[in-house]
């Protein structure tokens, strides 16, 4: 299958743009499905020619209702099948599609507006993100300020042309004249749109600081279809669960190697039942950051560990052995005894088949971006039977640079190059980058473009890393979180935080120290593992927030910082941590859309908590 799977990348390798890849697809298996969804409960399928022809409809609606090519059209909605066919009709008009995330609050979605120059915007409805208003409520808070947005049309939103609102249903219609008048707009839209015309510009999710807009153009995204399926990476007889952001370069490849390869893609209704998706489809790709890796992983080890009896007995004994197994692998030792092998007998095997059937039985492999994956999450997985293919990028390279191949692998790397990509690593580490791949550079930002982007091609990642002799590339941290201490010594913050969330206890983690005398540490708690805990322990009266703040809690959290030290230099070891009485989240604005944490945000936010660890020391 991975030769058919080249055989359709080669037929789309040559295309100039992402409509000439959908026109391929659609021509070559119009009857073959392309995507799921959940209609009314039940998943449908939709064939090639079904996308094209909603395409066509999109892209005639938008051009009656006056979109002109090169025109900005925002894209506002959580992932859903719905958001690829505007998104291609947003092409089919000659348009670039400007993303944003269904999380983003009324201040985010202005500056969006504003720095974009959007004059449309098409949304899924008045629906929150958790505790957050609805988008179109969220949306009319801005809109007044931006006039030169002439109308907006949503998928599940009544028509109210008062407050230039349409449904997307009358958008299509509106394009019904317009695609009698010229039924091949997608034809001679793919045949004029070039290589280097934008698709998107698409805004950092802002950890540090304002997003910035990404110029990404059609020949990044045709680059990212191909080799994406030649490298193996997606094939042609897979089908892939989405739930990843749509807004987010990640999913983007998603879609390019959907175009690039033909494999049906199914669109999950939320990341919440993801899993349960992936099992109702029979997925034999996911992709997905590493907080959901993290999250089965603790999951399993608190429900298997938890279990009454002998039971959760030997699952605990297989753990330890696990912990030793893995502490040898990131040391390079060989691991093997008489009871590892039983313990992989016993009880690893029974997981294995527990956790392929939960995912549907047809897991071929994990992908795992955005953020660096715990090697022991990676090792546990790999006992498992579940393959993750851990990979590398950012949005300013359209996603991936790098990626772990079923038949290239090394756990604790992100993989080695793309083809036709360049890698170097600088002097003081940092990570350069060329290939088909990189931005054409930030909107409205020259002095910021220029001071990652040089004349010649080459982009500053602000990744830290090294390459071994197979060109397999490790990051170790980003440039501008590298801690360095009052006594000058240099911490990878991230490295301690994967090691410390693999605590099931543990939520998120905030390591801290830049210019302190000591390394510290915020710490929030995971609230379904120590509700489920306190219920087997009868403890507490079940309120989370006086749960946080048990001694059992901070004593099992000071096991896993205690176990973190015994393996760190004395410079890079936790003295302090503070257990918050509450988890971050999105919405309260400690995290990105895919679940990094803000450290500039969380660093300003518990400041008083940050200062109280180190005693009124003030900075050096």
């Amino acid at each position: 299958m991975i030769a058919q799977s080249q055989a359709q990348s080669m037929a789309t390798a040559d295309a100039k743009n992402l409509l000439e890849c959908l026109l391929i697809n659609a021509r070559a298996k119009p009857d073959k499905a392309a995507a799921k969804s959940k209609v009314a409960g039940q998943w449908k399928d939709h064939s090639w020619s079904q996308v094209l022809d909603r395409v066509r409809k999109g892209a005639a609606g938008l051009t009656a209702m006056g979109v002109k090519p090169g025109d900005k059209v925002a894209l506002f909605s959580a992932t859903r099948y719905e958001w690829a066919l505007a998104n291609f009709a947003i092409y089919g008009a000659g348009a670039i599609c400007i993303p944003i995330y269904a999380s983003n609050t009324p201040e985010e979605i202005e500056h969006i507006l504003k720095d974009s120059g959007a004059t449309a915007l098409i949304l899924d409805g008045d629906i929150g993100e958790n505790r957050t208003t609805g988008r179109w409520t969220r949306l009319k808070q801005v809109l007044p300020q931006h006039p030169a947005v002439a109308f907006c049309a949503g998928f599940e939103m009544a028509s109210k042309p008062e407050e230039k609102l349409y449904s997307w249903a009358e958008v299509e219609a509106k394009g019904e004249p317009e695609l009698a008048k010229n039924p091949k707009q997608i034809e001679e839209m793919a045949a004029k749109l070039q290589p280097d015309d934008l698709a998107f510009i698409m805004y950092t999710s802002g950890t540090t600081g304002k997003a910035k807009g990404v110029m990404l153009t059609q020949k990044n995204w045709t680059y990212q279809a191909w080799a994406c399926v030649s490298t193996g990476l997606l094939r042609e007889d897979d089908t892939c669960l989405l739930f990843l952001p749509l807004a987010h370069s990640f999913a983007q490849v998603v879609i390019s190697a959907w175009l690039g390869a033909g494999f049906v893609l199914a669109f999950a209704e939320s990341v919440e039942k993801a899993v349960d998706n992936c099992a109702e489809v029979r997925a034999t790709v996911m992709p997905a950051v590493p907080r959901v890796f993290e999250k089965i992983f603790n999951k399993v080890v608190t429900d298997a560990g938890g279990a009454p009896g002998l039971k959760g007995k030997l699952f605990q004994w297989a753990m330890k052995l696990f912990e030793e197994y893995a502490q040898a692998k990131n040391e390079g030792r060989e691991y093997s005894s008489l009871q590892w092998t039983l313990a992989k007998k016993l009880v690893f095997s029974k997981l294995q088949e527990k956790l392929a059937a939960r995912v549907g039985g047809r897991m071929r492999e994990f992908i795992s971006g955005s953020a660096p994956l715990s090697r022991k999450i990676a090792y546990f997985f790999d006992l498992a039977g579940l393959y993750i293919a851990e990979g590398y990028g950012l949005t300013e390279t359209s996603a991936p640079t790098h990626a772990n191949k079923p038949t290239a692998t090394k756990i604790g790397t992100v993989g080695q190059p793309f083809p036709q990509t360049e890698v170097k690593i600088a002097e003081d580490g940092e990570i350069l980058v060329r290939g088909p791949q990189i931005m054409k550079g930030y909107y409205n930002l020259p002095e910021e473009t220029k001071a990652v982007l040089e004349a010649d091609g080459w982009f500053h990642t602000g990744d830290i890393g090294e390459e071994d002799g197979q060109r397999f590339l490790r990051i170790t941290d980003r440039k501008k979180d590298l801690i360095k201490t009052s006594g000058g010594k240099y911490i990878a913050p991230q490295e301690l935080e994967n090691a410390l969330k693999t605590e099931p206890f543990i939520s998120q983690v905030m390591i801290h120290g830049d210019r302190r005398k000591y390394v510290s540490a915020l710490v929030t708690v995971n609230e379904e593992n120590i509700r489920k805990w306190a219920k087997d322990h009868g403890v507490g009266d079940g309120d989370y927030k006086a749960l946080t703040q048990r001694p059992e809690i901070r004593a099992r959290i000071q096991a896993a910082v205690d176990a973190l030290n015994a393996q760190q230099p004395s410079y890079a070891t936790v003295k302090k941590f503070t257990i918050l009485d509450h988890d971050w989240s999105q919405d309260t604005g400690e995290l990105t859309p895919t679940l990094k944490v803000k450290r500039k945000i969380v660093t300003t936010k518990y400041k008083a908590q940050l200062d109280g660890m180190y005693d009124g020391e003030s900075f050096d």
